[in-house]
């Protein structure tokens, strides 16, 4: 078989990577057992599909490829063996592995591509050097046939290339699967990382975890919400164009500030734990000294309030000049609800929209909050007997919340009136909490943006 350099026909120029690629199939050519290398033509073809990014070809010209691989009659690529005496004879090229198609035919089979394109795309895949133009003296695509019949030399598209880079094509697609697979184990542990955060920042909230100073990155976060903007702005450098190293540095990040958030809610349970301990050993030491109850008579369960004491709103009673901290425990009184410790500024970014009803168009305290959420709840049709059952079980600072999250989810909400009261009735059974409410939003809000940078970009 001939393996000598060609030239394209025409006007089509000659670069130095056409002659390296002729050069290295006329040396696979040229050894011994060439012609034993047999490569299962399809299989090859994923393997080209998965390693084009470093073969530097597109889709569009795999699609060609995958057009002139359907011209080769045999599923394998496989050297024919040379014959010396037919290559003395003349010195056209011989057939080796080259299909010949037309162009209209070859434009038919790559699903209708234009000419020009289906030019350019072969151009590439020449440029790539997994096949080589065997041009005839005319430019036309042909096959001359000996007296028995048999293909003596063929004008066209030669895929021996195919051949002596098979090895060479399959390391480059497992290299590309380990990237893949690397990447995508990167991509969970990010997602199951970012999830977890997430929930320990609303336990924390949830719970009125106090925390201590943090430094992360030179500035010092002493609440949630830093905690939560610090964690808003690493999930802002994730992307789906995010290469292995900017994965991993990521990945490395968010591991690390998750160990920090719960370092700090297993330190708020220890404390709890020893809190605890110590009032268990603190009542054990009273109760041998003497029994507090045969001292108060008004704490015991079912006694009524001796006449002319002196009881304070929070449950300090004052005896003379000494002020002692009793519980209520009597039954059937109802106990105030629980306020909890969202930070405005987290409400305010939660539930912007809020900001627009409070005075000169802004929102700087609580009390501003709750005027606005006052004028919101009359806009959103939310009857009087509903917002006093609200105020009454929730408290004024987490109704006023559920409003804006209300008016933040307008359009998702039919009545507001009704899913005000559903939310009442749920927080009297304390099945309600406000925390996952907010960080819905904030997730909704985050969401919402990276889409709108993703079609900017």
């Amino acid at each position: 078989m001939r393996t000598h350099s060609t030239t394209p026909f025409g006007r089509r120029p000659l670069s130095l990577a056409m002659l390296a690629a002729q050069a290295a199939t006329r040396d696979f050519a040229a050894k011994p057992d060439a012609s034993e290398t047999v490569v299962h033509k399809w299989r090859l073809f994923r393997a080209l599909t998965e390693a084009k990014a470093p073969l530097g070809v597109t889709d569009r010209a795999l699609s060609v490829l995958h057009a002139l691989l359907s011209f080769h009659q045999e599923t394998a690529l496989t050297l024919p063996e040379s014959d010396p005496k037919a290559e003395s004879e003349d010195d056209s090229p011989g057939p080796g592995v080259v299909v010949f198609p037309s162009n209209r035919e070859l434009s038919i089979r790559a699903h209708g591509m234009a000419p020009a394109t289906l030019r350019r795309h072969l151009a590439s895949l020449v440029e790539a050097g997994l096949i080589i133009r065997r041009d005839s003296p005319n430019g036309k695509r042909f096959a001359r046939r000996g007296q028995g019949g048999e293909i003596e030399s063929a004008f066209g598209f030669d895929l021996t290339p195919l051949i002596a880079r098979a090895s060479e094509i399959e390391n480059l697609a497992e290299e590309v699967r380990s990237e893949n697979r690397a990447i995508a184990l990167l991509r969970e542990k990010i997602t199951i990382v970012r999830r977890d955060i997430v929930k320990m920042i609303e336990t924390g909230i949830e719970e009125s975890v106090r925390i201590k100073p943090l430094s992360i990155e030179g500035q010092d976060v002493s609440d949630w919400e830093g905690l939560y903007g610090r964690y808003q702005a690493l999930s802002a450098r994730y992307s789906r164009s995010l290469g292995r190293t900017g994965l991993a540095a990521l990945a490395g990040e968010l591991a690390a500030f998750a160990i920090n958030i719960q370092n700090l809610l297993e330190t708020h349970i220890k404390q709890q734990k020893r809190s605890a301990n110590e009032s268990q050993t603190e009542r054990h030491i009273q109760n041998q000294i003497t029994n507090i109850p045969d001292l108060e008579p008004d704490l015991q369960e079912g006694r009524a309030e001796p006449p002319g004491s002196m009881r304070k709103d929070d449950g300090a009673e004052t005896v003379g000049s000494t002020e002692t901290t009793t519980p209520n425990l009597r039954t059937g009184d109802r106990q105030p609800p629980s306020q909890r410790t969202y930070p405005l500024g987290m409400v305010l970014q939660a539930c912007p929209d809020i900001v627009d009803y409070g005075k000169g168009g802004e929102i700087s305290c609580w009390r501003d909050l709750i005027d606005a959420a006052a004028i919101v709840r009359s806009a959103l049709g939310v009857s009087p007997d509903a917002w006093s059952q609200a105020l009454e079980v929730l408290g004024e600072h987490d109704a006023s919340i559920v409003i804006a999250a209300i008016l933040q989810r307008g359009d998702e909400i039919k009545s507001a009136g009704g899913y005000l009261r559903v939310l009442t009735g749920k927080a009297r059974e304390g099945e309600f909490s406000l925390g996952p409410v907010l960080m819905a939003l904030l997730r909704g809000k985050a969401a919402k943006a990276a889409r709108e940078r993703r079609q900017a970009g």
